[in-house]
């Protein structure tokens, strides 16, 4: 990559990998081949990027970023022709171009950088595959029930706060409001999980853990479907409760935990204060840790991050019992 931290375009040798390289807007797609070096603008229309990637050919591997699902119409096209694809991770792919000195910004220049992203990490890069449309429904629900909830709770201490009797009946009307919403979300939520067979096995195993109710149980199937085919650590990070080190020669802090899926993190935490006193397992060692001094917020992640971890143990244990022999 060049000095002056901007993307220029390179040619590829004839046995280099074919990427393409897609930055995505709401109205329109550009993408780059880097085999050809041309950049190709499409409307963001289902049709019109069925036959753009029909005209372009096959390639090694398209790479996209996640845009607020203005993405999802071009995956399902590659999808559609059996053009592997994948959805880049934006603070990754940030994270890429910064290493190489990446400062100018446009869409033909984003497009080209998730090309040569494509091309350097090909090897390591997972395909994309259509999400189960059930979850993904009841993740867009649990995502607008965490929205609806931290809405209540600012009317709730707005409400409580004093002076605001010019505006209490509104405040009352509009907590009440808001619990109906996140009421009716509930039923909702409950009526997608009973339309799979896997999703409800899937609640049943986990609403048996101790700790775990119908909120922690749902946003762990909405947030993480991995789950039950991952090792304890990956459960773990998944759910943003790896403490991750933080050490430099002789210098060692304390570790903090970071990143996981979105939200996920404080159900966790709630989920581990029943745990630590409904639990039997996990209620002696919440003890043991308040004992030895640890802080009482330190050890409830740890609770969190051993409930997970279960979880991902009993449902790995409920499919493999579900499978047939042979």
């Amino acid at each position: 990559m060049p000095d002056t931290g901007t993307f220029t375009r390179t040619a590829c040798t004839p046995d280099a990998p074919r990427i393409l390289g897609a930055d995505v807007a709401k109205r329109e797609v550009v993408i780059h081949d880097s085999q050809t070096n041309r950049l190709h603008r499409i409307v963001n229309d289902p049709g019109a990027l069925d036959a753009a990637l029909a005209r372009l050919g096959p390639a090694d591997l398209l790479v996209c970023e996640t845009t607020g699902g203005y993405e999802r119409a071009l995956l399902a096209a590659a999808l559609a022709r059996g053009q592997p694809a994948h959805r880049a991770d934006a603070a990754r792919v940030k994270a890429f171009i910064a290493s190489h000195g990446g400062k100018a910004k446009t869409d033909p220049i984003d497009a080209g950088w998730l090309a040569c992203y494509g091309r350097e990490r090909l090897q390591t890069l997972a395909s994309w595959h259509a999400p189960c449309p059930t979850r993904e429904a009841i993740a867009i629900c649990m995502r607008h029930r965490q929205a609806l909830l931290a809405s209540r709770t600012a009317a709730r201490n707005r409400r409580s706060a004093p002076g605001q009797e010019a505006v209490a009946d509104l405040l009352d009307a509009e907590i009440g409001f808001l619990t109906g919403q996140i009421e009716t979300l509930d039923a909702r939520i409950g009526e997608l999980a009973a339309t799979s067979a896997a999703i409800a096995r899937d609640e049943q195993a986990l609403r048996a853990i101790p700790g775990i109710g119908p909120v922690f149980a749902r946003s762990l199937i909405a947030f993480i479907p991995e789950l039950g085919n991952l090792s304890a650590k990956a459960a773990a990070s998944l759910a943003g409760l790896a403490p991750h080190p933080r050490e430099s020669g002789e210098t060692s802090k304390r570790r903090h935990m970071s990143g996981g899926r979105d939200g996920l993190r404080p159900i966790a935490f709630m989920a581990a204060l029943t745990a630590a006193r409904r639990h039997p397992q996990l209620t002696a060692f919440y003890q043991r840790l308040v004992d030895a001094g640890k802080p009482k917020r330190l050890a409830l992640a740890a609770v969190a991050r051993k409930l997970v971890v279960i979880a991902n143990a009993v449902l790995k244990h409920a499919r493999t019992a579900m499978q047939p022999l042979t």
